[in-house]
């Protein structure tokens, strides 16, 4: 199994390769996505708006679990692929068991600060006094199931990272297969509100992190979990981080970004634009997590091939990843300026005032969408290949560097409007700076197979 996986990644055809990676990445990726999507649609639907902006004050809390997921899945899956690549499985050993004492030890401490911090946490996220009770509740829930979702979101990571992206994808489906019928049946049969949409979410995710620890310990996995890896290693673990900083400080960029975005909403708008942007949030999440599958799919094959010194083979993986990103942001792009009203139908159908905010916020902030894609493949590239530095300024230029500024300046003078146009000023503003790394680094990466040929 070991041989064969590996003689994949060096020398299968790449599209077809990134073909038979894409498709159970992307299953899997949207299954994940869905968690809270379809949390907000049942919330929206059979809660009220009010709810539905409660959970979306949450929203900025479940990135920053991601982002600490992220930090170990991330940057624990570049290792292995890297490691695999120079054929040092002692060492790819070493990251899968490093990375698992590495979640729990995380979980811990995210878990006892989220409950120390928990109500002026929710207040700087944009929970108001009608809003604050659905908030609160919810995160009462999902603060108990950290170590859950971190486990089995990082290790998932590192089941696509050896080459088994068709485990990965079913380690999902069984996932998002449990929650949607759990949140039917906690918040429509049950009426647990909020809290029933977080338990089934909890539930969902205990039984992926039971799934992927089986999955390590069983002989089909490429790099078996083995007890005595499982441990904190210095230097293993500083590997593993530092790559997983880029997506990670992405994460927690993301989250202060939307701690902004939620406290300019209620200024200049209502609560139920917060919930607004829950939705529009949803969306945009849809289609960004698309060109992360696509990410996750060409990661294994550009870390193997660049550790391999395959440089013509890793240039092959990045144009095409680049141009089937282009055209999935694309087509959204089309889709949503012209069909926005029934989008927004899929998750509120009765708030005029949530329609309204939705409306005009869908179609302004997604409305340099067509070059989202380009910038989120260049960055993962940098960070395939181990180039923390360059993955973590990329990732924060658009999160952070360009947006947040703007999210200072513009509402001040455009008032709701500057809000909402804030997003695709900085997506193109760092679209620009990220293609002048990008092209100096085709040139390094053509000299170098020049070298080699």
């Amino acid at each position: 199994m070991q041989d064969k996986k590996l003689h994949e990644l060096a020398h299968h055809p790449v599209g077809a390769l990134m073909w038979r990676y894409f498709w159970p990445t992307f299953i899997g990726v949207m299954a994940n996505s869905l968690y809270n999507i379809i949390d907000r649609i049942f919330i929206g639907q059979f809660v009220g708006p009010e709810a539905l902006s409660g959970v979306t004050a949450v929203f900025p809390v479940m990135v920053i679990m991601m982002a600490f997921g992220m930090l170990v899945g991330s940057g624990g899956s570049v290792r292995l692929s890297l490691n695999l690549g120079r054929k040092d499985f002692e060492k790819a050993r070493q990251v899968v068991g490093n990375a698992v004492a590495l979640v729990v030890l995380i979980s811990g401490s995210v878990t006892f600060l989220g409950f120390a911090i928990k109500g002026p946490m929710l207040r700087l996220f944009g929970a108001t006094d009608v809003t604050m009770q659905y908030a609160n509740e919810y995160l009462n829930y999902i603060l108990w199931g950290v170590v859950l979702h971190e486990f089995g979101f990082s290790l998932n990571a590192l089941i696509r990272a050896e080459g088994n992206a068709h485990l990965a994808m079913i380690s999902m489906l069984i996932s998002a297969g449990i929650n949607i019928p759990l949140d039917a049946l906690f918040i429509i049969h049950f009426k647990l509100g909020v809290g029933g949409a977080a338990l089934a979410t909890i539930i969902s995710m205990a039984c992926l992190s039971a799934w992927v620890l089986i999955h390590f310990r069983s002989n089909r996995c490429v790099v078996k979990l083995e007890w005595k890896y499982l441990g904190l290693n210095k230097k293993i673990v500083l590997a593993i981080t530092s790559v997983g900083l880029a997506p990670f400080a992405m994460q927690i960029a993301n989250s202060v970004v939307q701690a902004l975005f939620n406290i300019n909403l209620i200024r200049y708008g209502s609560d139920l634009a917060v919930g607004a942007m829950g939705i529009v949030m949803s969306v945009a999440v849809i289609i960004i997590m698309s060109i992360v599958a696509l990410n996750m799919a060409s990661q294994p094959i550009i870390g193997y091939n660049y550790g391999a010194r395959n440089y013509n083979r890793v240039r092959q993986t990045l144009i095409k990843s680049i141009s089937i990103a282009t055209a999935i942001s694309l087509c959204a792009w089309v889709l949503i300026q012209v069909f926005p009203k029934p989008i927004i139908n899929i998750f509120v159908s009765d708030s005029a005032e949530i329609m309204n905010y939705g409306k005009d916020g869908l179609r302004i902030y997604l409305l340099a969408l067509p070059v989202v894609g380009f910038q989120v493949v260049a960055g993962n590239y940098f960070q395939a290949i181990g180039k923390a530095g360059k993955s973590i300024f990329l990732s924060l230029l658009r999160q952070v560097i360009v947006l947040i500024p703007l999210l200072i300046i513009l509402p001040k003078v455009l008032g709701l409007t500057g809000v909402w146009i804030s997003a695709p000023i900085s997506d193109a503003v760092s679209s620009i700076i990220t293609a002048l790394f990008l092209i100096k680094e085709w040139k390094r990466l053509t000299q170098a197979s020049n070298a080699l040929a």
